[in-house]
């Protein structure tokens, strides 16, 4: 006999928004407390301003905005086509602050030659061509009026699946970002392996790896469990 056991997502959900406030607290910090080791050689304050603009916009578009997007459906109230107008929005933010995110990086006088060099940098790329293919992919199937029915159902679990693979992909990217940061900081000539600013930054890699597991559980458990006695 098989019975229905319900599972609320609340837990989980407050678990996620508890981990996105560290995560924006942490990132904010290091970019406002620490803006000065992101171009310490800069002459330009323009330039200071763009290489902190980076990690902001890439964390909080490509992580908390499109976490919280993934998350929709699994607490807004109010019928499908508007939870998906929402879910579409907030990734098309998050996309926007990816696309901007990655300017800022490549802005200025170095170019995209000088900076188009380590993991993180082919990681970021790879990532936010996915999320684009990903949202127009979303855009064409879920929204064209021309599309059919069979065929929206057919792309349903590819747009789930490839849409979690982006999420955790630009968590991925994230985390090897802290890593070459960190590396820079910890190499430096009578740079100290352990300071403040390290302490921030790998608390926030911690931080990002918690989210992006609470946001991907959350999305793929179902509100009920069956079990069979």
């Amino acid at each position: 006999m098989a019975t229905s056991v319900p599972t609320s997502p609340a837990p989980l959900l407050l678990l996620a928004r508890i981990s996105g406030l560290l995560v924006s607290a942490l990132v904010i910090s290091w970019a406002l407390l620490f803006k000065s080791s992101f171009r310490p050689q800069s002459t330009s304050q323009e330039d200071l301003i763009y290489a902190v603009l980076h990690p902001l916009l890439m964390v909080i578009g490509l992580i908390l905005i499109s976490g919280e997007a993934i998350l929709v459906h699994k607490w807004l109230p109010g019928s499908r086509g508007f939870k998906k107008s929402v879910h579409l929005c907030l990734q098309g933010l998050a996309l926007a602050c990816g696309i901007f995110g990655i300017w800022t990086k490549f802005h200025g006088n170095d170019g995209i030659a000088a900076n188009f060099f380590s993991l993180h940098s082919w990681m970021g790329l790879i990532c936010i061509s996915l999320f684009g293919a990903q949202w127009l992919m979303g855009f064409m199937s879920f929204w064209h009026r021309g599309e059919m029915r069979a065929v929206r159902i057919t792309v349903l679990p590819w747009h789930i699946f490839l849409g979690l693979c982006t999420y955790g992909l630009a968590v991925a990217t994230a985390e090897t970002g802290l890593l070459e940061k960190i590396t820079f900081l910890q190499t430096k000539k009578d740079g100290s392996k352990h300071t403040p600013e390290s302490m921030v930054v790998n608390s926030l890699g911690l931080g990002l790896a918690l989210l992006s597991g609470v946001v991907i559980l959350a999305a793929v458990s179902p509100n009920s469990q069956s079990f069979r006695n």
